[in-house]
């Protein structure tokens, strides 16, 4: 059963959401990538958002490094690179959120997640061509990340007298995503001590009744749910926090950690799944409120690849069938609705009975990173199951 998994995820990879991108998004004359491209693959916005070209940098160089070296992913990936060296950084260390075809700076963005991802593609980067510039750039962008976070008045996101001082769900996961790359690359136990960090933080987040992570809450990780905010889960941030800590784990194991994750991603499963019409909501209230976004009955393309690998490596740890059944259920739920076999890669949203709002593959959320991430991970890791002919930790 997972032989079919594996081989349908490669050719997906290879010969669909690949081509897809370096056909139609690889800008040769500027340098970069675009990212805003229709159905067909054809350009509708020439404006580039740095973390796009961060993602992009981080995907091609991490295929070149652990799949093939192929010279057209590592050229992109060296266009990508040298362009978001000279333009997606400014004189002071802050990253710009959008940028013109040429590269002149259009938005900041009041939060640190451009700078994440042009920190992850400089590090790929520099470990796929060996130029230990890029790294060394990698490495000075991470802990200014880390300051910004803890002080985001440093990125013009002032902190004012009613605004509550709570721990951002996205904050964790990118500081656990941040920490596990470096850590892996560097072997430096200053980002193990990140790691460790983010996972102390991501526990604040845990609800213990429905056992999901909340996208915001007090320092001390009281549940208030007073407002609409504190009430609020994204089950694609809580499933991908789940997956990122259960890859660290496989090199540091913990096995009460290891249960409460897989706990957290059972209750999110099965608090976000849709039972009349399939898929994940894109946003939930714990109490069954209205949500503030209006979004939030959408089913989008980036919580369904997140859910797939999740359960994945929750299969590979335990050997238990119900994460079969839930990769099964995901599986089919995804490539029905949101791949592309005739024009490739994938769409991206839908409403909540499962028909696109839109057709684009692209804009300044969606890139080239969600789908062939997800694919690559999941390959290695059924992989990683079928090497060692047996599951569990």
């Amino acid at each position: 059963m997972l032989d079919g998994y594996l081989k349908r995820y490669r050719t997906e990879l290879l010969e669909s959401v690949m081509p897809f991108w370096l056909e139609n998004s690889v800008d040769r004359d500027f340098g970069g990538f675009f990212s805003c491209l229709d159905r067909v693959g054809e350009v509708y916005g020439t404006r580039k958002y740095v973390w796009q070209q961060g993602r992009a940098v981080w995907m091609l160089s991490r295929l070149y490094r652990t799949v093939e070296p192929r010279p057209e992913w590592f050229e992109a990936a060296r266009t990508g690179a040298e362009f978001l060296q000279r333009y997606g950084v400014d004189s002071g260390g802050r990253c710009y959120f959008s940028l013109t075809r040429e590269g002149r700076p259009v938005h900041y963005q009041r939060k640190p997640y451009s700078a994440v991802f042009t920190a992850l593609g400089f590090l790929e980067y520099g470990l796929a061509s060996g130029e230990k510039a890029y790294q060394d750039e990698a490495i000075e962008l991470f802990w200014r990340i880390r300051s910004w976070i803890e002080f985001p008045g440093m990125i013009g996101r002032p902190i004012l007298s009613g605004e509550p001082a709570d721990s951002k769900l996205a904050d964790v996961m990118v500081s656990a995503m941040l920490g596990m790359e470096f850590l892996d690359a560097l072997s430096d136990r200053r980002y193990l001590r990140v790691v460790e960090d983010s996972m102390n933080s991501a526990r604040l987040h845990a609800d213990p009744e429905k056992h999901i992570l909340m996208e915001s809450v007090p320092p001390n990780g009281a549940k208030l749910y007073g407002t609409p905010d504190s009430r609020l889960c994204c089950p694609g941030h809580s499933i991908e926090v789940v997956w990122l800590l259960l890859k660290h784990l496989k090199r540091y194991p913990d096995s009460g950690w290891q249960r409460e994750l897989l706990t957290i991603l059972e209750g999110t499963l099965e608090f976000a799944w849709d039972r009349e019409f399939g898929g994940l909501y894109y946003f939930k209230d714990i109490k069954g409120k209205p949500t503030l976004p209006l979004e939030s009955g959408m089913k989008l393309w980036w919580p369904h690849t997140e859910a797939i690998h999740a359960v994945i490596l929750a299969y590979s740890v335990t050997g238990e069938q119900k994460w079969l059944d839930w990769l099964a259920r995901i599986d089919e739920y995804a490539f029905r609705h949101f791949a592309d076999p005739e024009h490739g890669e994938w769409f991206g949203y839908c409403d909540r009975r499962g028909g696109l709002t839109n057709d684009c593959k692209g804009n300044n959320y969606k890139g080239m990173f969600h789908v062939p991430r997800f694919l690559l991970f999941s390959i290695q890791a059924l992989e990683e199951i079928a090497h060692r002919g047996s599951v569990g930790a």
